[in-house]
Formats: structure tokens, C-alpha cells, sequence
């Protein structure tokens, strides 16, 4: 898309004579070779996912989340009953097929049908499912939804810009670094300036395609190692 001038001779953005609204992301289920990903349902996901985040050794997991970590089963699942029913964040949970189990969180949040735009956020992947082709595999399910499916024009990604780990995982993912909106955020007690990343979907097709070469069975050796890295070509 290019830039033109009006009768002014102003420079606008480009023209979309055939925009339309894109409709609400449904509850559905995305089915992957690795991953599930499944609207919340605390029924048959609370349990697992407790006892995932519990073999964290500590509390990192929450640091940059809203929430502090659960300490009881039946408090998650309390608090599982009140996000649940949300449509904005709209919640999933992300079962590895490995082992069959519910093993993170991740949601749809800030969704703007008229615009085009919608946010991945409030990601939770216990260690089971870090640094797993199950987890790379949701992200991409959830951004091939809301790009390919949906036909969203921009999929944005917001962390704690202190939040390291979560900025490498954008620009590996794909995502492109926009700027930091300081003391944008005031949560836990304390400030915090929010890091903004988005793929448009212009970018979507070559970023989708290093996906699908990433996560196909050949680049896996027999011991499940990467024989080569997920190149989407984000910048930052």
C-alpha cells in the first residue's frame, strides 16, 4: 500500500475502499500437530494447569502478570470461573498434546472489530510448556486466527518493558518493536512502561511461512532438536 495526496495536496494513507468490519474471534478450538488450543473451561482445565505452574520453583512466572501466584488449587480455579465467561480478554488454554494435558494460558484482548486490531496477551505457559514446539505452535495457531482467518490488519503484542524474556519472545515470534509508552500502567504497587509490538498483515504471509518451515517434522532431529532457528525476520 502506498501513500497519495488528496485535492489539498496533503499526503493520506492509503485508501481501503474494501474494508469491512471483521467479527468478534469466536470460541473455537485450534487444532495443531503439537498444541490444542481450547476456549477456557475451568472444569477441564483448572487442575492442570495448577499443578503445571506449580513446578515452577519459584514465583517468576507472575512477576509481570497481573495476578500473584495461586496458592491453592481452589483459588485458581476461582479465579479461572471469573475470567472464563469474559469476551474481552477472551480466554484459551493451550493443551500439549505430549502428554494430552493443559499446560498455559494466553488470550485475545483489546479486540477492535472496527479497526482491525486485536492484542495477544496475558500469557501464562508453565515450564512444561516453555521452549516447546507446542508452545511456539500456539502462538502461531492464535496469530494465523485472528490474521489469516478472521482477517485482522494488525496483531499487536504488549509487555512490561522491563520484561526481557517476553521482548525476545516478540521478535522471535515475529513481531516488530514500535516504542515504549512510559508510565502507561500502574499494577502491583508499581509503574510500568509498556513495550509495543505488532504484525501487520502485510507482513503476516513470509512470517506465517517461516512458521510452517519451523514447526514441519523434518526440522526436528530424532532427540527433538531444532536443526534450524525460527528466522520470521522481525526487527527491533
Amino acid at each position: 500500500m502506498s501513500n497519495s495526496i488528496n485535492q489539498f495536496g496533503q499526503t493520506i494513507g492509503p485508501s481501503l475502499p474494501d474494508w469491512t468490519q471483521r467479527p468478534r474471534p469466536p470460541r473455537t478450538v485450534l487444532e495443531g500437530h503439537y498444541c490444542r488450543v481450547e476456549p477456557l473451561d475451568p472444569a477441564l482445565h483448572a487442575a492442570d494447569l495448577f499443578a503445571a505452574n506449580s513446578a515452577a520453583p519459584d514465583g517468576r512466572l507472575w512477576t509481570y502478570l497481573p495476578q500473584e501466584p495461586f496458592a491453592t488449587q481452589e483459588s485458581y480455579r476461582e479465579w479461572l470461573e471469573r475470567m472464563a465467561p469474559s469476551e474481552d480478554p477472551l480466554f484459551f488454554a493451550i493443551r500439549d498434546l505430549a502428554d494430552g494435558k493443559a499446560a498455559g494460558l494466553a488470550a485475545y484482548l483489546r479486540i477492535d472489530p472496527a479497526m482491525g486490531s486485536i492484542e495477544i496477551g496475558h500469557l501464562n505457559f508453565s515450564p512444561r510448556l516453555q521452549k516447546t514446539r507446542a508452545a511456539t505452535e500456539a502462538q502461531f495457531l492464535l496469530a494465523d486466527n485472528a490474521l489469516s482467518k478472521l482477517g485482522y490488519r494488525r496483531y499487536e503484542w504488549k509487555c512490561d518493558s522491563l520484561n526481557a524474556p517476553s521482548r525476545v519472545a516478540a521478535r522471535r515470534l515475529g513481531f516488530t518493536f514500535e516504542g515504549v509508552f512510559r508510565q502507561a500502567v500502574v499494577y502491583k504497587g508499581r509503574s510500568r512502561d509498556t513495550a509495543w509490538f505488532s504484525i501487520t498483515d502485510g507482513e503476516w504471509p513470509a512470517i506465517r511461512q517461516a512458521y510452517l518451515e519451523w514447526l514441519a517434522p523434518a526440522n526436528f532431529d530424532e532427540d527433538g532438536r531444532q536443526r534450524c532457528k525460527l528466522q520470521t525476520h522481525s526487527s527491533d
